[in-house]
């Protein structure tokens, strides 16, 4: 499977080219006696984020970019997501992407470089929810019914395309490729 190769005529960077933003709500958390920000993964979120992995690098996709969430469902989410895909993109640990608004996503995109064509988040909800509904003025498929009737479980993947700079990342400006989620 392919999603959404570049428009021809543009270069993978330049400020016009097509982007990817793929978006990656964590696996499945435990609930032991910990702070929110330190809750590790469930065994179920073992088994589901290697499958998140193998769906992300099936899409053909290579991420020149991840930002994750410095929580620990996150972290462990990517360790085990970056192990299926066919080569480790720049990892970047922030810390802005833990309680995210939707604002503070659009704000993290704009501040992404222009060298970066694919970009990955790794993140939690509402937020991963809410930033591929705010960026999706369409759906391909049934991309759209299939996100939103699932609420976006964990380990659901979101992918959104769009043409432009990073720095203009706004409300609509992007469709939604594809969508994805373990237990569909």
């Amino acid at each position: 499977m392919s999603v959404a190769e570049p428009s021809p005529g543009t270069s993978p960077g330049a400020p016009d080219s097509a982007r990817r933003i793929v978006l990656l709500r964590h696996a499945k958390a435990d609930w032991p006696d910990v702070s929110d920000h330190d809750r590790p993964l469930a065994e179920r979120g073992r088994k589901d984020a290697p499958a998140a992995g193998r769906w992300i690098a099936g899409t053909g996709i290579n991420p020149d970019l991840t930002l994750c969430s410095t929580a620990t469902r996150t972290r462990e989410t990517w360790k085990l997501v970056v192990h299926e895909l066919p080569q480790r993109p720049k990892t970047v640990y922030e810390e802005r992407l833990y309680e995210a608004s939707l604002g503070d996503l659009l704000a993290l995109l704009g501040e992404t470089p222009d060298e970066v064509g694919n970009l990955l988040l790794v993140g939690h909800n509402p937020g991963m929810h809410a930033l591929a509904d705010a960026l999706s003025g369409t759906a391909e498929g049934d991309a759209g019914a299939r996100m939103n009737r699932g609420g976006y479980p964990t380990a659901a993947v979101a992918v959104v395309g769009f043409n432009g700079s990073w720095k203009d990342v706004e409300h609509g400006v992007g469709r939604l490729l594809d969508y994805w989620a373990p237990h569909e």
